[in-house]
């Protein structure tokens, strides 16, 4: 089989995480130090890691090797890591993938986010900074069952404001009436706009309940994904998600609509 073409998920224990199982995963970059460091670096901390030097590699790795997550480089010398974001998506693969790369402008972290990146992390980096943010990915995508805790309410299927809707069990969203096409990240975020809408809410909280971030991560995701969000939602009619300079995000109808 080539290794640019995937199969569809197989239903392996990359859908769920327990006690027996370490979280594997998938180290991307063409600079052998970087992704040595990598590895031994998430070795140390209890993770199965394997690296791959181009795209391709990495394309056959994932049949391989299954992973739960991929660190991945833009700069690869075959496929580029856009492109090979884009082939797993395309190929149904739900893999969360990190980019960590020297590309960090505006335009690099929205294509980034289109191709289904669920964080961006520019080089150079912080090697704690890097682990916490894996962490954080892999708790949103594995969640860990808490026994201690008593189950809390099932969240309401849909959520609606104005003609927004989203619904929780189907996973889709509508606007007037008119499917949009959201990522895994960009639901969770639209998803909590709409559960506090008509309430500001500050980059800090995204980043905690969106990300689940414990630390103070990097407001510019939050920029951009809002960025990104709005180019979808608001295109369908009058604009839902506004900025409170200095303070947050807001989504709400305009003030002449209200």
């Amino acid at each position: 089989m080539p290794t640019d073409i995937l199969r569809p998920p197989t239903g392996r224990t990359a859908t769920a995480l327990d006690g027996a199982c370490a979280a594997r995963v998938l180290v991307v970059d063409d600079e052998p130090n970087i992704s040595t460091l990598l590895a031994v670096t998430l070795g140390l901390v209890a993770y199965e890691t394997r690296v791959a030097a181009s795209g391709r590699a990495a394309l056959a790795l994932v049949e391989e090797f299954d992973p739960h997550l991929v660190v991945l480089d833009v700069m690869l010398p075959d496929l580029d890591g856009f492109e090979v974001a884009r082939r797993l998506r395309a190929a149904g693969r739900p893999v969360p993938v990190l980019f960590l790369t020297a590309r960090d402008t505006v335009d690099d972290r929205v294509t980034g986010l289109v191709v289904g990146a669920d964080d961006y992390v520019a080089k150079p980096f912080s090697l704690e900074e890097v682990v916490l943010r894996i962490r954080a990915i892999l708790r949103r995508s594995h969640p860990e069952p808490s026994p201690a805790a008593p189950p809390a309410p099932p969240p309401p299927a849909a959520l609606r404001y104005a003609d927004l809707e989203l619904d929780d069990d189907a996973h889709e969203v509508r606007r007037a009436g008119r499917p949009v096409d959201l990522s895994p990240t960009e639901f969770r975020l639209l998803h909590f706009l709409l559960a506090n809408a008509g309430r500001v809410v500050s980059k800090a909280q995204i980043l905690d309940r969106v990300w689940n971030y414990d630390f103070g991560g990097d407001g510019r995701i939050v920029e951009s994904y809002v960025y990104y969000l709005r180019r979808k939602i608001d295109r369908l009619g009058p604009p839902l998600i506004h900025t409170v300079r200095g303070v947050g995000y807001t989504l709400r109808l305009p003030r002449g609509d209200a």
